[in-house]
């Protein structure tokens, strides 16, 4: 089986039919519909995108003809390069083989798609998805609702805003759009003369199986869909499936948009075989009433069925991609595509030692020189980073993070890693037990955000004052930032009376008081307050303390009597200098923990550390150490099995009666047989060593006096052959010396374990006990 089929028009012109049988002969059996054993390939966006990143686009050897032959699909796969009709072949096979209605499309482009010219598209990743506003239902006016306060700004204020905001936006709009212009004249100066003539090769997919609603078309280079009526395909000559193959017989005059894909209809697409699987067009009245004989009806029912055959079988092998290559997607497992002001670039996972999988960098001019945002995404690695997003304008960084971080971080923004600084850190909520969802840091201050605490606690704002001494890096746990103010508000409690549930407490340090707000009745439109003037419990002279007045100020709504009294204000001012401790002291754990997030990220980056999971066995090196040690202990274990199995009585039970019973002399006259066969044979051992050593020392002293025999007449052949050899029999020697001290060593050992294993044999252990 060849691994190509030759296609006509390299040199010649035949009729149109011909073109079509000469190309269907082989066209239609290079399809070989499989589908893949790989759930991400069962949907045509998944198939399509893996087709383009796998293969490396080459150019048609002639621009306006069809390629001279097409590969198989498997040598396609091997190759992972080919042309616009071998992407085709490859994906309408797979696409096929998932249940989609396929077809390759031989047909016009224009010059970018049929070069894979993106720089003038926009990249997808950089499409932002539209928002869906909701709109809100406002709530029915109440019939005694208060008038909103006068807006007493200036309007004429307002309006010189408005049109100095609105010059601004009219101007840039201005400059984008005489860069956009310039850009087009600068296209349009470039005028394609083949314009209408390159041949490229596309993917149909009609509506129908698959719930496709509609009929598109794939672009194979870029796996991206098309519609019908777009101004990048500007002709179709024919297009094929497995099953058939179709000559368009419509006129393109005005590229695809005017086409119809009825592949039934005879008028518009002419088929090459009869037993197509398309349905025919009903024919006219006259032909109805001119086939009115039972007889003509049989005879056409009859040519119809002798002239229907069936496509033969693909000649292709079956469609087979590794694991490995499907991991690896990319060649090489690395592939750079270039769009309009942006690049994105693909590697293949655990391909680099960062983890990093793709890299979008979006560019502010058109050359691609001034770098705005670069965005990175990663995989498997052990510190949980999905995404990190570096805008070069601004210097901000924001890292997105998978469930599973240690700190539960989800997104971490930054411009620098030094504590102190202007942050933002997102947490997954159910992951922490305090319920944090999100903290923005500053040099002054922290904000804290919590989400389903049992205080009903959900924000706390800390004002900080300058540090002691000079920050240095690391030193905010020995040197922490001095709290001033703390503001926390919580949600309401149900369980509480408004007036007595506490909506925000302000606890100012430096001014010694606390400001309490309470949450506000449904059927009341002001809250309650209240200030306590916190001073020491012991005055200058040491004398205690004692609540008076002045030292709460309250507004209730609705005054209760056990407010008036002082000992519940001075429960209350005490329970709230308890609390202030707290709150202060949680300041600084919430100061501790992000020094000790911004540690562990430093280390993190260094590291980057990839996980490997336990099945994947070429990676996992600790899977791959297990295996070996249990391979090894298994080897051992039959090693041992197999000498447990060597019967070393056997050959002298043998010479005794079958069935008799073996008594205490032939017990001990067995064991010293067998000892005395031993030490035999080890000694037979021995002298074979000895021998073979003896031997290639008499021949090395023979070898010897022959050259001092003959010294002289020798040549430099002679003096190189005499030299080898003294070097190999002096190894040989050495070896058999060795061996034979080993031997010598060893021997008494062997001996004395054989010996100790006669005593403990089964057999012979209960007759040996008087001996042992």
């Amino acid at each position: 089986m060849s691994a190509d089929c030759r296609l006509p028009g390299s040199g010649w012109s035949p009729p149109r039919g011909l073109w079509s049988v000469l190309l269907q002969k082989f066209v239609s059996t290079t399809l070989r519909p499989t589908l893949m054993p790989y759930p991400e390939l069962y949907n045509w966006e998944s198939c399509a995108q893996f087709v383009s990143d796998f293969l490396s686009m080459v150019p048609l050897p002639d621009p306006l003809k069809p390629p001279p032959f097409l590969y198989s699909p498997t040598t396609v796969l091997e190759q992972q390069k080919g042309n616009c009709f071998d992407f085709s072949t490859l994906l309408c096979s797979m696409l096929i083989g998932s249940g989609y209605d396929a077809y390759c499309v031989n047909g016009y482009g224009s010059q970018d798609i049929c070069h894979m010219d993106l720089t003038r598209e926009v990249c997808p990743l950089t499409l932002k998805p539209k928002e869906i506003v909701q709109q809100q239902e406002k709530a029915p006016a109440k019939k005694y609702a208060i008038k909103p306060p006068r807006d007493l700004s200036s309007k004429f204020e307002q309006e010189q805003e408005m049109k100095q905001q609105e010059q601004i936006k009219a101007e840039e709009e201005r400059r984008l759009r005489e860069e956009e212009e310039r850009l087009l004249e600068a296209e349009k100066a470039k005028i394609d003369p083949l314009h209408g003539l390159r041949v490229h090769c596309w993917v149909l997919v009609l509506s129908g199986k698959r719930e496709v609603p509609e009929t598109f078309f794939i672009d194979p280079f870029t796996a991206r869909s098309y519609s019908p009526q777009d101004d990048h395909f500007l002709g179709i000559e024919s297009l094929w499936n497995h099953k058939n193959y179709w000559v368009n017989m419509q006129d393109c005059w005005n590229c695809c948009k005017d086409l119809v894909f009825d592949l039934g209809d005879p008028v518009r697409w002419e088929y090459l075989l009869l037993g197509t699987d398309k349905p025919h067009l009903s024919t006219t009245e006259e032909e109805d009433t001119g086939m009115n004989d039972d007889e003509d009806l049989d005879n056409l029912c009859k040519d119809d069925k002798d002239k229907s055959f069936d496509m033969p079988s693909s000649w292709v092998e079956q469609i087979d991609i590794s694991p490995e290559a499907f991991e690896t997607r990319c060649p090489n497992g690395k592939k750079v595509i270039q769009y309009k002001r942006a690049k994105l670039e693909k590697w293949a996972p655990y391909l680099n030692s960062n983890g990093l999988v793709c890299r979008l960098t979006t560019y502010e001019d058109a050359e691609c020189t001034k770098t705005l945002e670069i965005k990175e995404w990663y995989q498997n690695r052990e510190d949980m980073l999905e995404r990190k997003q570096i805008n070069k304008v601004t210097g901000l960084n924001i890292d997105y993070f998978k469930p599973g971080h240690p700190q539960a971080l989800r997104v971490h923004s930054y411009k620098t890693m030094q504590p102190g600084m202007d942050r933002v850190m997102e947490f997954y909520e159910t992951a922490r037990v305090d319920g944090l969802i999100k903290r923005e840091e500053t040099p002054k201050t922290m904000t804290e955000y919590y989400q389903g605490r049992s205080d009903f606690l959900s924000y706390r704002h800390i004002n900080f004052g300058p540090r002691v001494k000079k920050l240095v890096l690391n030193s905010a746990e020995s040197n922490p930032r001095p709290v001033v103010k703390i503001t926390e508000r919580f949600s309401r409690n149900p369980a509480k009376p408004a007036d007595e549930d506490v909506a925000e407490r302000v606890f100012l340090i430096l001014d010694e008081r606390i400001q309490l707000r309470y949450h506000c009745r449904e059927d009341h439109i002001t809250a309650s307050k209240r200030e306590f003037l916190r001073r020491t419990e012991v005055d200058s002279k040491g004398n205690k303390t004692i609540m008076t007045a002045d030292m709460c100020v309250s507004f209730e709504v609705e005054p209760m009597e056990h407010t008036k009294k002082l000992l519940y204000q001075y429960e209350a001012m005490m329970q709230l200098k308890n609390e202030e401790k707290l709150s202060r002291h949680q300041a600084w754990e919430s100061e501790l923990e992000v020094l000790e997030i911004l540690k562990l990220r430093e280390e993190e980056e260094e590291a980057h550390t990839l996980t490997i999971s336990i099945y994947d066995t070429k990676r996992n090196e600790k899977s791959k150490e297990y295996r070996e040690a249990m391979e090894r202990v298994m080897h051992e274990e039959h090693l041992r099995q197999v000498e447990a199995q060597l019967d070393y009585l056997a050959p002298f039970l043998a010479q005794l009666p079958p069935g008799e019973k073996l008594t205490r002399w032939q017990a001990v006259r067995l064991k010293d047989e067998c000892l005395s066969d031993f030490k035999q044979r080890l000694i037979d051992k021995a002298n074979l060593i000895q021998a073979r050593f003896e031997k290639e020392t008499q021949e090395l002293q023979k070898k010897q006096q022959w050259y001092q025999e003959n010294q002289v007449t020798l040549t430099t052949e002679d003096e190189d052959f005499y030299l080898s050899y003294c070097s190999q029999a002096m190894f040989r020697i050495r070896i058999l010396e060795q061996r034979l001290n080993r031997h010598k060593e060893l021997a008494p050992l062997k001996y004395l374990a054989l010996e100790e294993k006669l005593y403990k044999d089964p057999r012979l252990v209960e007759l040996l006990k008087v001996f042992a």
